[in-house]
């Protein structure tokens, strides 16, 4: 099995960073969850003063085959038309980037038609989106071993202190129902989702072909031959991203469903992996929850968001610099002269 390799963080620290966390001042526990990220944050920096003063968010853009079955409420050209949409600066991931100081960057990772050719485009393209995987592997075990390869380099290349990835992708939500289902082992009942938009017939159409999609192989798979059967390019240069970024020690920030089931394949893959990874948000999308307990996370947001872009992992990157910032630079009992509890 193709493997990713990420170093363990250290957790000599533990006890070093706990003490100091309970000795701010506040109440013990008192600020909750940013206690839990900050420690996180501090255990991978490897310091009692963690900095987050940087974030970079990766967009990977990729097409599936299988949306010629139908799946989707867009046709395919809109992963196109989002690139470029991506590179003007007009999506939301860029609106919500540049509010939070955040680099961006777009990739082709595999969309469909001639290759895209434009100022500020980083292409990694592997082919003209997968094949249908209704029928036949997604792509070849020689494809998903590029893509994790690329997206391996480009993550560790990131030269920032948090990394965050996205996606576009027409029909990227039926290719990750079908990672997550034989990943997981949990039925399509309780992961296909609406997508784009579908509405109860297309819902009823969309389960159909997943099922006939499923049936193609074996119920449980590993985590590369889930990817190269049903995964879009996108994913898989996502997955092998995370492993990068972490390996280069930045802070990797998982945005939604589809983010969720690359981070679920990488960490299956490098279970070193799972503790540089911050869940951002959980997705409306109906299957999230199911990949989220199977990466036993708890996401920082819950604003019922299901567009993918890294939207949610742009939203949460302040939460974490103010996670850092507690740590680093609020004054504890001791330095403040403030009477500690009795």
């Amino acid at each position: 099995m193709t493997v990713l390799h990420v170093p363990p963080v250290s957790r000599a620290l533990d006890p070093a960073i706990q003490g100091a966390v309970d000795a701010k001042t506040k109440p013990l526990g008192a600020l909750g969850v940013v206690e839990t990220v900050a420690m996180q944050i501090a255990r991978i920096q490897d310091t009692l003063t963690p900095r987050l003063r940087s974030c970079r968010l990766t967009l990977f853009a990729g097409d599936h085959g299988i949306t010629g079955e139908g799946v989707s409420a867009y046709p395919q050209a809109v992963t196109r038309q989002m690139v470029e949409n991506f590179l003007a600066g007009g999506a939301a991931a860029n609106v919500f980037a540049r509010t939070n100081g955040v680099y961006l960057q777009v990739v082709d990772a595999g969309v469909a038609g001639d290759p895209l050719e434009a100022s500020g485009l980083i292409s990694r393209r592997i082919a003209a989106g997968t094949r249908n995987s209704a029928v036949e592997a997604a792509m070849t075990a020689a494809q998903c071993e590029a893509a994790l390869r690329a997206g391996e380099a480009l993550g560790a290349a990131a030269g920032a202190d948090a990394a965050a990835f996205g996606e576009m992708g027409i029909g990227n939500t039926s290719s990750a129902t079908l990672v997550a289902h034989k990943l997981t082992g949990a039925g399509l009942d309780s992961l296909v989702g609406r997508g784009a938009g579908l509405d109860d017939a297309g819902m009823a159409r969309k389960h159909a072909i997943l099922e006939r999609a499923a049936g193609r192989t074996a119920a449980r798979l590993d985590p590369v031959d889930a990817l190269w059967e049903y995964g879009g390019f996108e994913m898989v240069m996502m997955a092998g991203a995370m492993a990068g970024a972490a390996r280069a020690g930045a802070v990797v920030l998982v945005d939604g469903f589809i983010a969720g089931v690359a981070a679920l394949a990488a960490v299956r893959m490098a279970p070193a992996l799972r503790d540089y990874l911050v869940f951002a948000h959980r997705s409306a999308e109906h299957g999230h929850g199911v990949v989220l307990a199977a990466l036993d996370a708890r996401p920082l947001l819950d604003l019922e968001m299901r567009l993918g872009e890294g939207t949610g992992a742009l939203l949460a990157w302040p939460v974490l610099r103010c996670a850092a910032a507690m740590l680093s630079d609020m004054a504890s009992f001791e330095s403040a002269g403030v009477s500690g509890p009795g």
